[in-house]
This record gives structure tokens, sequence and C-alpha cells, in this order.
């Protein structure tokens, strides 16, 4: 009896939180991996086979694969924040600053989990490229007072595609700070739009089975694409 009162007592309820958190870690890490290499649509079943844990356990954690796909998006919209504000912080040259959180975020992985509605950005003239685009840029277009940088494509609420306004809005807002910069100083070409820069991050984050091999490509290709967005003036 000893033994089972100590089974549904408070000597055995730390293990178990232990073991939940543990998991909790393990679903989570998973799932930054299978969404990085095959994207938000993967299923839960790879979560949880590259979690090892069963597919019920992902789902005691997180009740529909949209609440995790959410998650994995804030988290890592959270973080390319950060980074955008580090770089901002710590480096006085505008280009610089740029090139340090382009390089920071590519390093890290992060544009195969940026939210897809971020990226959304349609053709000249239409609602979604001039949300992409930093405040002078819009005015420049624009007839009346100064609008906002609104997230592109954050009403269509599709399971697999989060959206999450006020992260992604922060993003764009901190990112349009660092384009604003660059551009203000002549080093950026004049119709780079944060959306573009965010694109970068995306395309220069290849998922390759090679580690080195990924973040040699990475580097490479970031180094063309940086050399893209710079003024020819420069």
């Amino acid at each position: 009896m000893a033994g089972g009162a100590t089974t549904h007592g408070v000597g055995r309820s730390t293990p178990l939180r232990v073991d939940a958190q543990r998991n909790l870690e393990h679903v989570l890490r998973a799932a930054r991996e299978v969404f990085g290499e095959l994207g938000y649509g993967a299923p839960m079943e790879d979560v949880a086979r590259r979690a090892r844990v069963g597919v019920g356990t992902v789902y005691r954690r997180f009740p529909s694969k949209d609440v995790l796909v959410r998650r994995i998006a804030e988290e890592e919209t959270s973080r390319l924040t950060e980074q955008a504000r580090t770089a901002l912080g710590q480096e006085e040259e505008p280009w610089q600053a740029l090139s340090r959180f382009l390089r920071t975020s590519v390093a890290s992985g992060a544009g195969r989990l940026l939210p897809p509605q971020v990226l959304r950005v349609g053709g000249p003239g239409e609602e979604e490229a001039e949300a992409a685009r930093v405040p002078q840029q819009r005015q420049a277009v624009a007839t009346g007072g100064a609008p906002e940088l609104r997230v592109v494509g954050s009403s269509r609420g599709l399971e697999d595609e989060p959206s999450d306004d006020a992260g992604a809005g922060e993003l764009l807002e901190v990112v349009g700070r660092l384009v604003e910069r660059a551009r203000e100083a002549g080093e950026l070409r004049g119709d780079v739009t944060v959306a573009d820069v965010l694109l970068v991050i995306a395309t220069a984050a290849p998922a390759l089975p090679d580690a080195a091999q990924q973040a040699a490509a990475s580097a490479r290709l970031l180094d063309i694409l940086l050399e893209g967005l710079r003024s020819r003036t420069v």
C-alpha cells in the first residue's frame, strides 16, 4: 500500500512533470526539423516519428495541428524579431546592420520556418505589394495619410499557414527600420521591400542532408543575394 500511495502522491508527481516537459521539448524540436524540411503541410505523424513518441502524445500537448504550427511560427517570428533588433542596436552602419541580420537569420535556418503570410507579395499596384513596403515607399504612392504596415495575407486563416498578426506585424516593423536605414544611406536598392528581405532569408536557407554542405551553400547564396540588394552606386 505504501508503494501505491507513493505512485499517486507527491513523490511521483515531479518525475511526471519532468517527463512531460521532456516530451514537449522533443515534440517542438521535431516539429521545427520536420516543418523546416517539408514545410508546414507535413503531417503530425511525421512530427511524432521524429520525436520518437506516439502521435497521441503530440495531440495531448497540441490538440490540433494548427496549434502546433502556430507555436512554431510564433517562436520563429519572435527569434527573427530579436535578431533584427540586435542588428539595429549593435551596428551603426546601416548596410552592416542589414547584412548582419540576414547572415544571422540565414545561419540559424530561420527562413525555412517563416510564417507564409509575411512572404506573400503581389505584383506592382496590388494591396499585398503595398503592404510589404517600408513607410517611405508607401507614402510615395499613397493618396492620403501614411498607412501602417500590415501582415500580408493574414486574413486567409488556412490551417497549414500560421497567422499571428501581432508577432508578424512586429517583425515587419523592425525589419522595415533596417531596410529604411540602408535605403536612406544609399546602400540599398530603392525598390527593395521588407518582403524582399524576408524572401532572401527564406531563399538562402536550403535544407540539405549534410550540415557542412548546407552551411557553405547558404553562405555562398547569401553573398550573391546581398550583392543583388545593394545599390549600384555603392
